[in-house]
């Protein structure tokens, strides 16, 4: 019983420790994203956005844990849309409300901290905005309706400053694990989709209050 109210109590000192270092904060910036689809070779980026909400909990000796609960919207684009009977010309835009929880360490030098970070992330789509070529569009959308997983989980890598304690400019290497699209057989023009999985660079700016 003793050792559990010591637990208890040493979990209290170190929660009220990090609200008392703790600050509130918006985010935003640019998600330039692609994808690894293995039956295209020529996919490019699409250049979106991100913004939200994020809290940093400073754990002392340069260590930091930051939360954020994001909209992020991630895509990929491949091919010409103006160019008939072409079967791999589509783009994929996909909203998710998304959760990444940032592990920072960087030392402090007063005036800025410059920090290094990984990221785990984890969504759920809510938005899609998908084009596809006319000869395959309806197959292409009815498929892709049908077999979107709204799940979504990843990782991100990355560095940034933080300036003055109150403004953070980071950017980070970003990959999702799992799959844009569930692996089921589909209509032979739309399976170059059934691997597709997000990655790329994300940039963010965050005011901290």
């Amino acid at each position: 019983m003793k050792k559990l109210a010591v637990l208890l109590v040493a979990a209290a000192s170190l929660l009220f420790a990090a609200n008392a270092h703790a600050q509130f904060g918006i985010i935003g910036g640019l998600t330039s994203s692609n994808a690894n689809m293995k039956t295209v070779d020529d996919v490019k980026a699409v250049n979106l956005y991100h913004a939200g909400l994020t809290y940093k909990f400073d754990l002392g000796l340069g260590f930091a844990i930051q939360p954020s609960v994001l909209y992020q919207v991630k895509g990929a684009k491949t091919g010409d849309l103006k160019q008939e009977n072409s079967l791999d010309s589509f783009e994929l835009k996909t909203g998710f409300i998304e959760i990444p929880v940032g592990f920072q360490w960087g030392p402090d030098l007063v005036a800025f901290r410059p920090y290094l970070f990984a990221e785990p992330f984890i969504g759920y789509a809510i938005t899609a905005a998908d084009k596809y070529d006319g000869t395959v569009k309806e197959a292409a959308k009815t498929w892709a309706d049908n077999a979107r997983n709204k799940m979504e989980y990843g990782f991100g890598l990355g560095a940034g400053v933080e300036i003055a304690r109150h403004f953070q400019v980071s950017a980070q290497y970003f990959s999702n694990l799992g799959k844009v699209f569930k692996g089921e057989e589909g209509n032979s023009s739309v399976q170059s989709l059934k691997d597709v999985k997000f990655q790329g660079v994300k940039v963010s700016l965050a005011i901290l209050f």
